[in-house]
């Protein structure tokens, strides 16, 4: 009786339980699914991290992460850059109040190492998956550190304009801060073993202050 009701209307059980699989699948927000892929790694680590693994933790079917992520590294993708792309947009209101660009830039530099370096999940993937961070250190720039690189040169540019930058190759200046602040966000726990933090901070605020001073 429901097939032959289906079938007068032009569509078939199978074609109405898609309708529904999707409508269902559009219904689940994707931070939802990033929420439980955060979960998977903290528990797991990135390696051992499957889809399978990240509907069960969201209480979806497999197919709902599938159309929206086809693999994987593109859900763990999206997951590391709205997870450090975020972290570093809070830190970034660390400067909001200082007497100019250099001092702001200086102010976010540090507070995105702090940031970083206690972060459960950046901590997780250097503990448990160090070599996937390699890439983005020998052989390519990744989302986040290209979004970093945005906000830096719009700092840098206001310090070129306030005089509170030294004058120098923009792309150059930004990529160049870029390097030396990602070596102490990468490095910071295993440089304190012996050192004090916040004292190692404080030189690396002297540092960067310096490298920008005219």
């Amino acid at each position: 009786m429901d097939v032959k009701r289906h079938s007068s209307s032009g569509e078939s059980p199978s074609a109405l339980a898609d309708t529904r699989s999707r409508q269902t699948s559009a219904r689940v927000a994707d931070d939802v699914l990033l929420d439980a892929a955060r979960q998977c790694v903290l528990a797991v680590g990135v390696r051992r991290t499957t889809l399978a693994e990240i509907a069960r933790t969201a209480q979806v079917s497999r197919m709902t992460v599938y159309r929206r992520f086809p693999d994987v590294h593109s859900v763990l993708a999206a997951l590391m850059t709205r997870e450090f792309s975020g972290l570093l947009q809070r830190a970034g209101q660390a400067g909001d109040n200082a007497p100019h660009a250099r001092a702001q830039i200086v102010h976010i530099a540090v507070a995105s190492v702090s940031a970083l370096s206690a972060d459960p999940l950046f901590r997780t993937l250097l503990d448990v998956d160090p070599e996937l961070v390699l890439p983005y250190i020998v052989e390519r720039l990744g989302a986040t550190q290209k979004f970093s690189e945005q906000v830096l040169r719009k700092l840098i540019e206001a310090g070129h304009r306030d005089g509170s930058v030294r004058q120098a190759e923009l792309a150059v200046q930004v990529r160049s801060f870029l390097l030396v602040v990602q070596s102490f966000a990468f490095s910071l726990r295993p440089a304190t073993a012996d050192l004090d933090e916040a004292a190692l901070l404080a030189e690396f605020r002297h540092t960067v202050d310096a490298a920008l001073r005219p």
